[in-house]
This record gives C-alpha cells, structure tokens and sequence, in this order.
C-alpha cells in the first residue's frame, strides 16, 4: 500500500472522527428508546463503527491523537442529550443525504449504500416524531411568522405616510391586538367545527340494540356496511353473520353498528381543544406581532427605529424558517432565508405604497 499524502490523512482523520461521533449520537438517542427503536438505532450505531474502523484502518501509524469531529456532528450530539430525539434525528438525516462518501474514492461502495439506507431508516424514525408535533407546530410557526410579517407591514406602511411615532405605535398594538384576536377566534371557530364534523360522522351506540329487532329477510343493517364502502355482497355476508351470532349466542349488540368505524375519539384528541388552540394562536400571533413594535416604544428615531424593527423581524423569520428547515430535513439556512424574503419583500411593498399615499396627500 502506498503511502498516504497529508491531505489523505487529514481527511481520514476527519472521517473517523465524524464517525465516532455519529455513532455515539445515535447510542445517545437510543439510551431514551425501547424496544425496535432502541435496537434500530443501535444497529445503525454498529454499523458507524464498522465505518469508524474502515478509516483507522487505512490510517494505520497515522491515526494519531483523537481530533474533533465537524460542528455540525458536534451540534447533533449536543441536542441529542438535551432536546431529544425529533430535532436530532431530522439533523441526523439530512447528515446521511449529505454524505460525502459518494465523490470519495477511498470510501467503499458498501459504505456509500450504508450511508444512503441510513438516511431512509432515520426518515422514518423521524416520521413518527414529525406526525406528532406537525399541527402544533404549524400552528405555533404560522401564528408566528403571520404576526411578524403583517404587524411590521403594517408599521412600516404607516411610517412611510409620514405620521409621527406616537400614531405608529398605536398602529403596532392595534395591528398586534386585532390580528391576535381574528387568529384566536379563527382557531376556535376552525377547531370546533372540524369536531363537530367528527362527531357528526361517529355512528349512535344505542342504533346497536335495535337490530335485533330488525326483519332478517329485509336485512337493512347490510345497507349500513354498504353506506361505509363495503360491496354488496360483502355487506350481505357480514350482515347474515351478525344475525346468526345474534341468534345463536345472544352476543351484545353494542358493538355491531361501531366495529367497522374509525376511532373518532382518537381524531378528536388529534383535534384538540377549541380554547386551548385559539390561546396558543393568539399568543403565537401576539408573540410574533410584538417584536416590529417594539423599537417604537423607546422614542427613537423613525429611522432607525424602523431599521431596527427590520432587523428584529429578520433575525425571528431566520430562526423559524430555520426550525422549520431542521424539522423537514432541509437546509435551515436556506429555509431561513426563503422566510426572510418573503417577509422583507412584504413590508418592503408596504413600505413603498405607504410613502406614495403620504406624498400623495401631502
């Protein structure tokens, strides 16, 4: 075997220090699962190991003292023991996509393939954890950036009419106030009705104790199984059966009509409270609406009041759209500014038609 160049070996030892660390990032996430999540990740674990030998392998004398993994394994690691699982696993994922075996003639082609299936056992690992947190989080993300954008749109446009800051705050609390409000009322009003549609469609338990009274040769209880989809003829069949174990054991009627219907006391939950989604919407909302607001409430210079309130609003749509970019397996920093610009391009056309109404009635 030829000797190694030093570029070879700071690359390697790169490899292998990345590879410790993602090994350990993935026992860390299993010490808080059990049972096929617990052993899922542990074998991917071993399998980074198997990758971790790989490169001390082809460093031989030249492995050296233990280096420092890249910033972003480093990153993994940390919220893997402190924020748990879904935001590490959707790094890890976006990790294994990224691999950089691919364009490395010293990787093994067994590697790069271990390294692609990586990434589609973490995707799904993580689809458990997106699932649960999808309408809370779209909830609290929307909420957010809706009052970010349209509160600093709305002052922004006041300010370029010319009004002095007294009026512009005003604005800012009323814009924050009404908008928080509509989102609350929206929310209540969205959650409510979407369980009262749910509740519409859960079958009455006490039709159950009349079918036994029900004409056999008629058999209507099959037009109720066809009604939810079943064909004809296996409507017939299951109806035939539920008479004959009626008859021929007496068995409850409880269950006959709900058997075949989805647990909609499970939607439900999904669903959520009214109140408690219509608080949450509000406070997003308001959280969100305070920030362009509050430069205004020191008396500073329109100006630099207004530039401030930018670069608040900025730093806050590059912090959600980077959440949201971790979450979804995707560049945060590209999702961070897709955010920004659409935030910014809102309060920049604000801004402008602003200052064409004010020099219009001046």
């Amino acid at each position: 075997m030829t000797e190694p160049t030093r570029k070879q070996i700071r690359r390697w030892q790169r490899y292998l220090a990345n590879e410790r660390a993602e090994a350990a990032v993935y026992r860390e996430l299993a010490m808080s699962k059990e049972g096929t999540e617990r052993d899922i990740l542990l074998a991917i674990a071993d399998a980074e190991s198997r990758h971790e030998e790989h490169w001390r392998r082809l460093l031989g004398n030249h492995v050296g003292m233990p280096q420092r993994p890249d910033l972003s394994t480093l990153c993994m690691g940390f919220m893997a023991k402190r924020f748990g699982s879904v935001f590490t696993l959707a790094l890890m994922q976006s990790a294994e996509t990224r691999t950089p075996y691919a364009k490395d003639e010293d990787a093994t082609a067994q590697m790069i393939a271990d390294e692609r299936i990586h990434a589609e056992i973490v995707r799904g690992l993580a689809a458990r954890g997106r699932e649960e947190m999808s309408g809370n989080f779209r909830a609290a993300v929307f909420g957010a950036n809706d009052g970010l954008v349209s509160n600093l749109a709305l002052v922004l446009g006041v300010m370029a009419a010319g009004v002095d800051n007294r009026l512009i705050l005003l604005t800012g609390i009323s814009g924050l106030l009404s908008g928080a409000l509509s989102m609350g009322a929206g929310e209540y009003v969205s959650v409510c009705s979407q369980k009262e549609l749910l509740d519409a469609s859960t079958p009455d338990p006490e039709t159950s104790s009349e079918v036994p009274r029900l004409d056999v040769d008629a058999n209507e209880l099959a037009l109720v199984y066809r009604a939810r989809g079943m064909s004809e003829e296996d409507a017939e069949v299951k109806a035939r059966r539920v008479f004959a174990e009626l008859k021929a054991t007496g068995m409850t009627t409880e269950s006959v009509i709900t058997e075949d219907e989805p647990a909609t006391s499970e939607d439900a939950d999904v669903v959520g409270s009214g109140w408690s989604a219509a608080v949450s919407s509000f406070m997003f909302f308001g959280t969100g609406a305070l920030v362009p607001v509050i430069p205004f409430f020191f008396g500073l210079d329109q100006l630099v009041a207004g530039v401030l309130a930018c670069v608040l609003v900025g730093i806050a749509l590059m912090f959600t759209g980077g959440i949201v970019g971790v979450l979804s397996g995707a560049s945060p920093w590209r999702r961070g500014l897709r955010q920004l610009a659409i935030g910014l391009g809102a309060a920049a056309v604000t801004y402008a038609l602003g200052r064409a109404f004010g020099v219009a009635v001046g």
